[in-house]
């Protein structure tokens, strides 16, 4: 018996085999490009018959696949609102999947439950009841997982925390993104800094040579490690917004541990003991002790990982039925 993972971003759509025991037997990853609506589909189609191909050439056998999203999966309808997709508003990804896969139990999931659920099957949560991971990417959100099991919300939207207000008043840049998001997200840092280079005619550091529009939240890391002037406040309010942002998530639900991961961390993971430095200034004083804030150990893997893992538990209910 054989899994098949799909963790859709915003950018990228990663694929993986993996056997029933987390062991990864084949991956692939390519870039969305400009695709949009029914062309993202039509990717995953492709991907999904491309990695049946492989396992069938291996002996293996596909048994149930998990679709990671990047946005709200709606579970009665099979529908997916995807922000930062073209065209999928309303996008009906389980009935597009089924064209390639109609005989093998499908779950889809939006990205912060898969990777917590990662992160507890194979990662920095095993053996946690109450953990949080907080995705920072091209967007932000957090998967929170209260006694064992995943917090979802009554219509499917817990966890979209690039809408936490952190910042007042009240701006319009906010309402696309949310206020965290538009901050201290991969996109948000970019802008930002962007924005702070077209004001500052003086400017004469690191990124002076490359056209603004072109910077990216690794190029505002890479001018952090020189102590570039744009890079280090740019960087700085991030930590700042990270640290609100995770007293925050320690102090409404009290967990084990709060993982950081999606791409940003990636190069953030030498800012988490500054992160949980600003953290313990606001977060509810005893709990702040009692949690570990650390790195995802699953890296661009926990999607992969979680989608997996909603496959195996789903295989588990047909089972028992």
């Amino acid at each position: 018996m054989a899994l098949l993972g799909i963790d859709l971003g915003g950018t990228k759509l990663a694929t993986a085999v993996l056997s029933e025991d987390g062991r990864i037997i084949n991956k692939d990853n390519c870039v969305l490009g400009y695709r949009k609506g029914a062309e993202v589909g039509a990717l995953i189609r492709e991907k999904i018959i491309a990695s049946m191909d492989y396992a069938e050439r291996d002996g293996l056998k596909i048994s149930s696949i998990g679709i990671s999203v990047p946005g709200i999966s709606h579970s009665g309808s099979g529908t997916v609102w995807a922000p930062n997709i073209p065209g999928w508003e309303n996008y009906p990804l389980l009935t597009e999947v089924k064209k390639a896969s109609s005989e093998i139990p499908v779950t889809i999931d939006s990205d912060r439950a898969c990777y917590i659920m990662g992160e507890v099957w194979k990662g920095s949560a095993r053996g946690c009841r109450n953990a949080i991971f907080l995705a920072v990417g091209t967007g932000i959100g957090v998967g929170i997982m209260i006694e064992g099991e995943v917090l979802r919300g009554s219509h499917d939207i817990a966890g979209a925390i690039g809408w936490m207000a952190l910042d007042r008043p009240f701006r319009d840049q906010y309402i696309n993104c949310g206020c965290f998001e538009h901050y201290a997200s991969g996109e948000g840092i970019a802008k930002i800094a962007r924005k702070l280079l077209e004001e500052d005619k003086t400017y004469s550091g690191v990124l002076k040579n490359k056209p603004a529009v072109k910077i990216t939240s690794h190029d505002i890391f890479s001018a952090y490690e020189h102590s570039d002037i744009v890079a280090v406040k740019v960087i700085g309010q991030c930590i700042e917004f990270w640290g609100m942002a995770v007293a925050n998530l320690v102090s409404l639900f009290n967990p084990e541990k709060i993982i950081l991961g999606g791409g940003v961390f990636g190069p953030a993971v030498s800012l988490i003991p500054l992160i949980s430095e600003e953290a313990s200034r606001w977060a509810q004083p005893v709990s702040i002790k009692q949690v570990s804030i650390v790195a995802s150990a699953l890296a661009g893997d926990a999607g992969i990982f979680g989608a997996c893992y909603m496959a195996l538990k789903a295989i588990s209910r047909l089972n028992k039925n």
